[in-house]
């Protein structure tokens, strides 16, 4: 009768501790599809690529951790009329945007000898965002009128080369009020600039770039840095492999703008067709590098 009941009780045992493996192995298994799901649902996620800076603007105010205001009225060397501020009426975040403003300010702004009579707003990621190399994704909806020139753009950290623009610029989006829809990709350096006419850059048309979001992103590596348009590619700038900075100076770490300029040597002056205020949205900003496998 002993011998019965241990029997029992041991056979008892192994089928209890099937089923608990039979349980356990089933829950990693559901375990793993959920991060495997999670991990495809992620909207930010691209394969191949490792997020490494991102800005979504669901918090109530601007995260000065991420960005930093610039402030001034100095022309910013394009004989601009805007004083840029860092008040909250010219960059502020709403429903899940960052929203730029630039207004006019009929009583003036800036110093008695330099009066603005606009403002606006110019952010930048120096020191909290710098990058070498990348994927750089901005989705906006971009401002129009004319002498309305905003921009999505990339100056050096350290400027390893001297100034601008020796140690380069990469414009990811330019749009200039007057030529609605056309936006423009452009890179900077000492030998391939405005001032010259030598600059290296593109064009694609878009119908609804004022009123409807679209990403503008580029894929910068050691070789070349592209440009693309809601994942259309429209421009290509390629390193000669010279060795020379002159030509290619985008062996160094930068950092993103975003600004609305009004008026400058590009877009011109505001005239009696622009109505003020004119805003630039930005859904998200996100930055990858590439996976090392």
């Amino acid at each position: 009768m002993t011998f019965f009941k241990n029997y029992l009780m041991k056979n008892l045992f192994i089928f209890q501790l099937k089923l608990f493996l039979i349980a356990f192995l089933i829950s990693c298994a559901e375990t793993n599809d959920t991060v495997e799901e999670n991990n495809i649902n992620n909207e930010w996620d691209i394969e191949g690529w490792n997020l490494v800076w991102q800005d979504e603007f669901n918090r109530d105010s601007l995260d000065l951790t991420k960005w930093s205001p610039e402030t001034g009225g100095h022309g910013w060397g394009n004989n601009e009329l805007q004083y840029y501020t860092d008040s909250d009426s010219n960059s502020y975040v709403e429903n899940g945007n960052l929203v730029l403003k630039a207004e006019v300010v009929p009583q003036g702004i800036g110093s008695s000898k330099g009066l603005r009579y606009y403002s606006s707003a110019r952010l930048r990621t120096y020191s909290k965002g710098d990058w070498k190399y990348g994927r750089i994704e901005v989705k906006a909806k971009v401002a129009s009128g004319q002498g309305i020139w905003p921009a999505i753009w990339m100056l050096p950290t350290d400027w390893l080369f001297g100034g601008w623009p020796s140690s380069g610029e990469i414009d990811i989006m330019e749009h200039v009020g007057y030529d609605l829809g056309v936006v423009h990709g452009s890179v900077h350096t000492e030998a391939y600039n405005h001032k010259i006419n030598t600059q290296k850059s593109s064009a694609r048309k878009i119908s609804n770039v004022d009123t409807e979001f679209h990403v503008y992103s580029i894929i910068w590596d050691k070789d070349k840095i592209s440009f693309f348009i809601d994942d259309i590619q429209y421009f290509l700038f390629e390193n000669d492999q010279q060795g020379n900075y002159k030509t290619w100076p985008f062996d160094q770490r930068f950092h993103l703008l975003i600004n609305i300029a009004v008026g400058g040597d590009w877009p011109g002056n505001p005239d009696n067709s622009t109505n003020f205020p004119r805003s630039m949205l930005i859904d998200y900003v996100r930055v990858y590098e590439k996976s090392i496998n």
